[in-house]
């Protein structure tokens, strides 16, 4: 087969496999975030106009394809040989071997059976020369990280596990079962196809409950506007420290997150450690709310929640806590504060938190021109994003651990999928109004404006360098949305007393991260320039960073007062219980 052929080939197997995915129901990559399937149509985000950029530079370079093609040929030889000696009774090694993360072929009958043994062996044969594929075809920076993505997502979706004849515990359980096990995962695959969008549902959400199992922090709903509700919660001391502490959510998920159950809330955490705690509750937009802009968002979001803060408790100055996109906006806010003069806000925590977007993560692919216009097209249709786009998105980011692995586990296995609170609260996502989406995603991903000192509020360009108070930042080591070295930026961007911490795991269980054997997170007073400088400094501590923070906050927390003795004010009464009624309302 010719160095072309060869690719043709390898091209001809992702365009087949998309195919193979659109049987299911819609591609996956149906949702992710555009106006038309990127595999198919216009193809907005370019993802297969990428595939075919690559095969076009690898005609052009047929030495590279030859490399490629020939180590594929080796390499399946190996495998043949040590398929044949495992036959025999030997243990003869392959030429490849899954990576230790990869947990699609921990069964025994990968090592123990020659035949899955050479499926697997194939697979990753596979998976690597479509790899050097890529890398051969020397792409711009764009069009690999696309053609890298789209690639890998299908290469993902055609592991031999993901179909009933490639998965022996699949096939086992279904002898086990007489067939039963298969009946129930077509029965959850059809359900999937007709309620959940073509996608394998990810949670079993039967017993969790808003405001019961979840969002559960005693308190009461104290102002509501056309945007945000304001919720206080109930102290659980006699004497609370008297600078209040506001915790301010990302507008595209649900607050809760900072108040998952009771246990595992961080604003349940910061209550029992003595702080009065409030915290935003966002309005899931609709259509109505088209012409919101990122101006509007900050003004009635945490500007005007720290006004009432200050209004009910009597405080001259409130801390702030902000999670993810919640702290860009924060961010920005405490620019604009330092414009105007403003001390309103003495400190800033900030968790998992781009303020400098140089360094974009695995968002950075869908975050150029050509993608961010094929967004604007298709939210001036709604007056918003949907919240499935951007939470299908956020999954096939990560395919293997948030699809496949429930394709397997519910359409091949025919399991139920799991009952995990952080799961059920990832399900319920929010919207997003059109416009000051767009100002976000241009301001901020495309121009790097803020960090820069470009952004501009009122016409006025804000410089984060005048920002002068004491921040806590947090950054997660494994976040795949904010990567932990783009975190470190924003220990960096402000001039005041700023200390950065580093978190085990990923994005969202690195906050949800309360104190638990398994808990650690690395510390380093210094803030040098190269954050990798930093960790290599850096000493790994037993425990969560919760109670590294805990100390932290208290010396902003100021003297102890007397608690509340209830909620709200004469000019902010209570409206109702907590956790309010923005954060039922579905998407």
């Amino acid at each position: 087969m010719s160095p072309v052929n060869s690719f043709e080939s390898a091209f001809s197997s992702i365009r087949s496999a998309a195919t193979t995915i659109e049987t299911a129901g819609r591609s996956v990559l149906d949702r992710l975030g555009v106006a038309e399937d990127p595999l198919v149509g216009t193809d907005p985000v370019a993802f297969l106009r990428s595939l075919v950029a690559a095969g076009g530079a690898l005609a052009k370079n047929p030495a590279g394809t030859a490399a490629a093609s020939g180590r594929m040929a080796i390499g399946l030889a190996a495998a043949i040989s040590a398929a044949g000696a495992r036959a025999l009774g030997g243990d003869e090694s392959g030429p490849v071997s899954p990576a230790k993360s990869d947990k699609r072929f921990t069964d025994p009958a990968f090592t123990d059976n020659a035949l899955y043994y050479l499926l697997e062996q194939q697979y990753l044969l596979t998976s690597q020369m479509v790899e050097e594929l890529l890398e051969a075809a020397d792409l711009d920076p764009t069009q690999e990280m696309k053609a890298r993505f789209a690639a890998t997502f299908i290469v993902n979706a055609l592991a031999p596990t993901n179909t009933l004849p490639g998965n022996p515990a699949a096939l086992r359980k279904a002898f086990d079962t007489g067939g039963r096990s298969v009946f129930l995962g077509v029965q959850n695959m059809l359900d999937d196809l007709l309620h959940n969008g073509g996608w394998p549902s990810q949670v079993d959400s039967t017993g969790f409950e808003v405001g019961g199992n979840m969002a559960a922090t005693p308190g009461s709903v104290v102002y509501r506007s056309d945007l945000i509700e304001l919720i206080q919660y109930q102290p659980a001391a006699k004497q609370v420290h008297s600078v209040p502490l506001l915790f301010c959510p990302p507008w595209i998920n649900k607050y809760y997150i900072m108040d998952l159950a009771p246990g595992r809330s961080l604003i349940e955490w910061a209550i029992q450690h003595g702080h009065t705690c409030f915290a935003i509750s966002y309005r899931n937009p609709d259509a109505s709310m088209s012409g919101l802009s990122f101006e509007d968002y900050l003004h009635q979001g945490p500007l005007d929640a720290v006004r009432v803060v200050k209004e009910i408790t009597g405080a001259s100055e409130v801390n702030t806590l902000s999670v993810c996109l919640g702290g860009t906006l924060t961010a920005i806010g405490l620019a604009y504060n330092a414009a105007h003069g403003d001390g309103s806000i003495k400190s800033a925590t900030f968790l998992n938190t781009h303020t400098d977007f140089s360094t974009p993560g695995a968002l950075g692919i869908f975050t150029d021109e050509a993608t961010i216009a094929g967004l604007e097209k298709k939210m001036a249709k709604d007056g918003f994003l949907d919240s499935g786009n951007m939470a299908h998105t956020f999954d096939a980011l990560r395919a293997n651990d948030l699809v496949f692995q429930y394709i397997v586990n519910n359409w091949l296995l025919g399991n139920k999928p799991p009952a995990f609170d952080l799961l059920v609260w990832n399900k319920d996502s929010t919207r997003m109004p059109a416009k000051m989406h767009s100002q976000y995603l241009r301001s901020c991903y495309l121009n790097n404006e803020f960090a820069q000192g470009e952004f501009e509020i009122g016409g006025q360009k804000l410089d984060p360098a005048k920002v002068d108070i004491d921040t806590y930042v947090l950054a997660a080591v494994d976040d795949h949305i904010v990567p932990w070295v783009s975190g470190y930026k924003t220990a960096r961007l402000f001039s005041g007393n700023n200390r950065f911490v580093l978190s085990t795991s990923g994005h969202i269980a690195g906050i949800v991260n309360p104190p638990g054997p398994k808990a650690r997170h690395w510390t380093n007073d210094a803030l040098p320039a190269d954050p990798q400088e930093w960790k290599d400094n850096a000493t790994l501590q037993d425990g969560t960073w919760w109670e590294d923070w805990a100390k932290w906050i208290a010396r902003q927390g100021g003297a102890k007062i007397a608690a509340p003795r209830k909620l709200g004010s004469k000019d902010h009464p209570v409206i109702e219980n907590a956790p309010g009624s923005y954060v039922r309302v579905q998407a």
